[in-house]
């Protein structure tokens, strides 16, 4: 098939560090084009990529100081992604609503993964005028505030076979990796740490609009010697940080659409403690990839029976559920479906037909 993904500005593909999203469709990307199909990937251009990059801008925005106004790299982005449409049997968003407008006028053959949260009162209004767009979720969960638009499907994540390192032996620490933020709760995890008597290394971002949290309230519980802040971390030092920790821990606080840190934990063997929010019950396996948990006292119990668990079942979850491989499987299911279907006409409202998830 003829591919387009059409990736956010923000992170190249993949991102240097922190970066889900792009992280996502880098992998979907590199697996599509070892599968064989013609894809061509719409990201920042410093993107690495074997499918054909087209670039709205030279680096990512989060990177460039130069940049003032991000909206207008994304206008270029959708002038580009449009302009070579009719190139394409379909074309993959992964960059919310934005281009809403311009596919229904367009009539061209489309999807969009959700990535994000939905629980936001101001998309009601947004899907009640656009029916017909068909998206994707990444799981069950994340469909709960808007049950009724167009889903075509529900697709987990994947991640390539070796891309993290196994390890048989747990390690000495706990690991939280992610960002700093209210909803992801770092604060817990060092309370759970506190608890335990065992030290806790923080592999986090923290965005402009989450510095004055991490000054104000975050810094001043760093001020222990069993807590080890290393900022944001990528590559070989976030391997190392999730193979070699006892458990990762993944205490938030919002109804988190996927997690992608959790099956980056089990592709190391490393097993999870985490809060029973958002998709954690779907991605999560209780008592074999780690722990669901409640609250603080059953986070601190969970820790102390994760000496239960087996790392190679952890990693035999990983090997059986979410891999690379399955989730282009899956996407390119959905991607046939719509390719034998009529375009709907935006005057007449009328959806694109609905499909059942695929798990």
């Amino acid at each position: 098939m003829r591919i387009a993904q059409v990736a956010p500005l923000f992170e190249s593909v993949p991102p240097h560090t922190y970066g889900g999203t792009e992280r996502i469709v880098s992998y979907l990307t590199e697996e599509l084009v070892h599968q064989g199909h013609d894809v061509t990937l719409f990201a920042s251009g410093d993107s690495v990529t074997r499918a054909k990059l087209i670039a709205a801008h030279d680096r990512s925005l989060r990177l460039d100081d130069r940049c003032m106004d991000r909206l207008a790299h994304q206008v270029i982005q959708l002038e580009q992604v449009f302009r070579h449409a009719k190139d394409f049997d379909i074309i993959h968003f992964h960059i919310d609503y934005f281009h809403f407008p311009l596919s229904r006028r367009e009539r061209v053959r489309h999807v969009t993964t959700l990535h994000g949260r939905l629980d936001i009162p101001d998309l009601v209004p947004l899907y009640r005028e656009f029916p017909e767009m068909p998206v994707v979720s990444i799981s069950e969960a994340q469909r709960e505030p808007l049950p009724h638009i167009n889903w075509q499907a529900t697709v987990y994540h994947g991640l390539p076979e070796d891309l993290y390192s196994f390890r048989e032996e747990p390690g000495q620490y706990l690991a939280f990796l992610g960002r700093i933020s209210p909803e992801k709760r770092v604060d817990r995890a060092i309370e759970i740490a506190k608890r335990v008597g065992i030290p806790l290394k923080i592999g986090a971002k923290v965005d402009s609009t989450d510095r004055d949290y991490f000054e104000g309230y975050i810094r001043p519980l760093l001020d222990d010697r069993m807590i080890e802040f290393l900022g944001e971390v990528g590559g070989k030092v976030k391997d190392d940080l999730i193979r070699n920790a006892y458990c990762l821990l993944f205490p938030i606080d919002w109804p988190e659409p996927f997690g992608l840190v959790m099956i980056e934990a089990m592709a190391c063997g490393t097993p999870v403690i985490a809060y029973r929010r958002g998709s954690v019950p779907e991605v999560m396996r209780e008592g074999e990839t780690g722990f669901i948990v409640d609250g603080l006292e059953d986070a601190v119990q969970a820790v102390l029976r994760v000496e239960n668990l087996t790392r190679s079942k952890c990693r035999k979850v990983f090997e059986e559920n979410f891999l690379a491989s399955r989730m282009a499987q899956d996407y390119l299911r959905v991607y046939e479906r719509l390719t034998r279907q009529e375009i709907p006409l935006a005057a007449e409202g009328v959806p694109l037909g609905r499909a059942d998830s695929i798990q």
